[in-house]
């Protein structure tokens, strides 16, 4: 079967257990990659990787410091321009302790006490010193932050002395605000933050009281939104009306995606989680022209391989790095301009979640969320340090691209049937072409052209590890190869990823 991929690629990845040799071994399959750099797709900000946290992390005002060496040498590890975004279900739950004197509101929570209720069953107090830690932390780092705001259970008057203390204690390091977690599920009976028949146009209108009592405190307040949970049709909705409300104080069109989920549930397993999703395509498809018709950029605010915590032995396997290199090229390639995965300890996670852990299985598995629940890209605490998850890997292999301001193109992969996929795109010191091969069993040799006048060194990334299963003996490999009149031949193992730059030297 002859798959035509338009997306790009560039650089980074993941290479499992794969060798670069010029001759094909006769018991790989021979599969064909050509590029079409003529057609343009985009061209990724080295702003593009991010994490999400939940702002209730802040509750603890010492994870956000910069004595936190650990997290801070992590951060800059995966990249020194990536955008931090606070937010997710414990926003809502979040208020601003301004002093010791401030309480906390008295507020009714419909969802309260309900044991089918995903929403935090309590609030957290955010203090001026953890913001003040936060922006020492930034600085250390060279992040940005998203800074989300509490509408679920906020008000124009509190989000807005919040927003003026955040505004001024991070300064040019905020990018935005953001306003509210995932709207478009408030009415869910398994949120409840809003009446049943609430819908986009009363949130628009709340949405707005909250931003104007934000530009009056801040007035050079920037926004972006709506930050949904799924719904392209609030996004299209709110990227055709927001602008004619903010005109440029909008910058961004945000929304989540999760690939898998329940996690209990049999149907996410990493055979699905590998397999192409529409959704993609079709979410895509539908925001982008309006992004472009306004001048927006759009974000993937927050997400990952699976909600609510992740799986256990999937979303910290190695099919978990794989799914997240794929998905993070396919939606630069489709006009994505970043991506925050979202992770966290499980303590915090947990709490988000109506104190519910799903992905957990045993003990085991609750002892390996303690220091990250099972989607988190980094694992740890200020107390015993933090280290990367299999996904870290598949974020710095996209870094190589999004580092080098990569301008991707479109690619023709003819797989032979296996479950790959291939991006490539122009650097200023080259190119860069990503190999992913998700498929389990199928080894490839894959024969890649490049245009004409490209540099014939080749430097390789690889990602090596035994299996999709694998949690543990994950790692990077290295090595270089010369490409004959622009023509290579990598071997390409199941289960495995390679990131190919064409460089100067």
């Amino acid at each position: 079967m002859k798959h035509i991929d338009r997306r790009t690629l560039v650089t980074g990845a993941l290479a499992g257990l794969a060798a670069t040799r010029m001759n094909a071994s006769p018991a790989n399959r021979s599969a064909r990659l050509s590029l079409q750099p003529d057609l343009v797709l985009n061209q990724l900000p080295q702003s593009y990787n991010g994490f999400s946290i939940e702002t209730a992390t802040l509750e603890n005002p010492d994870v956000y410091h910069p004595a936190n060496r650990s997290l801070v040498d992590i951060y800059r590890r995966l990249t020194p321009n990536g955008v931090l975004r606070l937010g997710g279900n414990s926003s809502e739950f979040c208020w601003w302790k301004a002093d010791e004197n401030s309480r906390r509101p008295t507020i009714h929570v419909e969802g309260h006490g309900r044991t089918d209720n995903w929403m935090p069953q309590k609030f957290h107090a955010i203090t001026p010193r953890a913001i003040d830690n936060l922006r020492v932390f930034l600085d250390a780092c060279g992040w940005t932050c998203i800074y989300g705001l509490n509408f679920g259970t906020g008000s124009p008057q509190r989000d807005a002395e919040e927003a003026a203390y955040v505004a001024r204690a991070l300064g040019d390091r905020l990018r935005y605000f953001q306003i509210g977690n995932e709207p478009d599920f408030y009415r869910a009976e398994n949120n409840l933050l809003r009446p049943r028949g609430w819908d986009f146009k009363d949130y628009l209108s709340e949405w707005m009281a909250i931003a104007r009592a934000v530009i009056d405190a801040v007035p050079n307040a920037r926004f972006g939104g709506p930050d949904v949970g799924s719904s392209a049709n609030w996004v299209v909705r709110f990227g055709n009306e927001a602008p004619a409300l903010l005109g440029e104080r909008l910058l961004e069109l945000t929304g989540h995606y999760y690939a898998e989920g329940p996690p209990d549930s049999p149907e996410a397993n990493i055979t699905n989680l590998l397999a192409r999703d529409p959704r993609i395509a079709e979410r895509m498809d539908a925001i982008m022209p309006v992004a472009r018709a306004h001048g927006l950029d759009f974000r993937m605010a927050e997400g990952n391989s699976c909600y609510r915590g992740g799986k256990a032995g999937m979303s910290n396997a190695l099919a978990g790095a794989l799914w997240g290199m794929d998905y993070m090229l396919d939606m630069a390639a489709r006009g994505c301009q970043g991506i925050n995965f979202h992770g966290g300890g499980g303590s915090v996670i947990s709490s988000a979640l109506g104190d519910k852990l799903p992905g957990a299985r045993d003990a085991r598995d609750l002892e390996i969320a303690r220091l990250g629940t099972f989607y988190s890209p980094v694992a740890g605490n200020p107390a015993e340090g933090y280290t990367a998850r299999p996904l870290f890997h598949a974020m710095q292999a996209v870094e190589v691209l999004a580092n080098s301001r990569t301008q991707l193109v479109g690619t023709q992969f003819d797989t032979v049937g296996a479950n790959a996929t291939a991006y490539a795109g122009k650097a200023g010191n080259g190119w860069h072409v990503a190999l992913i091969n998700k498929d389990a069993h199928r080894d490839l040799s894959v024969e890649i052209q490049m245009p004409r006048g490209v540099p014939g060194n080749v430097e390789i990334l690889r990602l090596m590890a035994p299996s999709l299963e694998s949690i543990d003996g994950i790692r990077f490999g290295h090595d270089r190869a010369l490409a004959n009149g622009g023509r290579i031949t990598v071997d390409l193992r199941h289960a495995s990823a390679a990131v190919l730059s064409f460089v100067l030297l």
